[in-house]
């Protein structure tokens, strides 16, 4: 389990960036998938999730996820959910303690957000079409309607693939800078002719400053690049694998 200072440095506040280390699940999936979307049996997940809470003093029922979609949904959680009835949105905020809030992430980019002041959290799948559509900005503005101020919040942004692994054909950097030219920022050349290597980490650390929170950190792995520690999408792609496994990151308001 990796932590970031910026969170830990919190009163009342707990997190966890999982690493795929110390499960259960084996194969593909080998070994703390927290993942019911793949195809791993559904057994070796819950006892992975339960053995992720367990790590932050919690049991396994105080975890709630979504139903990730990539999309800027956010949803307000008072209580946990049962996976089967996980509500289709990409971010989450709570003012509830010992709830569990769980993002799970195989290349995107987890978010965990946190004004412990207002006793408030939040936590974000930003791959790249959420965090074009404004996943960001939806989760500040939700976490604010509860209490938060954006210069009180501290941001921690999780294991996710670096720029050096996430190469993109010519007509992708179009998606961005066709609205915001200045996110050519996030496009370096690739040494492939007409591609570019994208810098998904960077966007998301520009948008939440463009929503006012300035204490931030950023975790310095790759998950496509470091394979016995993270799940990978791409790398999975790339490999010619059938599935992959999902790793999970959590925030707790802790009484």
């Amino acid at each position: 389990m990796i932590t970031l200072g910026a969170l830990n440095d919190l009163n009342g506040i707990r997190h966890g960036f999982f690493t795929r280390e110390n499960g259960v699940s084996t194969g593909l999936y080998a070994s703390l998938n927290c993942g019911y979307g793949s195809g791993d049996d559904p057994a070796a997940v819950t006892e992975n999730r339960a053995r992720a809470m367990r790590r932050l003093d919690l049991a396994p029922e105080r975890l709630t996820t979504l139903y990730q979609v990539h999309s800027p949904t956010v949803v307000v959680v008072d209580q946990p959910h049962l996976p089967h009835q996980a509500p289709e949105a990409d971010a989450m905020v709570t003012v509830q303690p010992n709830l569990a809030l769980g993002i799970l992430t195989a290349d995107c980019t987890p978010v965990l957000l946190a004004d412990p002041k207002a006793g408030v959290i939040g936590a974000a799948h930003a791959g790249w079409k959420g965090a074009k559509a404004g996943v960001i900005a939806a989760t500040v503005n939700a976490m604010t309607a509860l209490g938060a101020r954006p210069q009180r919040i501290v941001a921690a942004i999780g294991p996710c693939i670096a720029q050096r692994s996430y190469e993109v054909g010519p007509d992708f950097p179009g998606h961005f800078t066709a609205e915001r030219p200045d996110d050519t920022d996030f496009f370096a050349p690739s040494r492939r002719s007409g591609h570019f290597l994208f810098d998904l980490p960077g966007l998301v650390t520009r948008r939440l400053g463009e929503c006012g929170v300035e204490a931030l950190q950023r975790c310095p792995n790759d998950t496509r690049a470091e394979e016995s520690r993270f799940f990978s999408y791409r790398r999975a792609t790339l490999q010619g694998e059938a599935c992959y496994g999902r790793g999970l990151s959590v925030i707790v308001l802790r009484p």
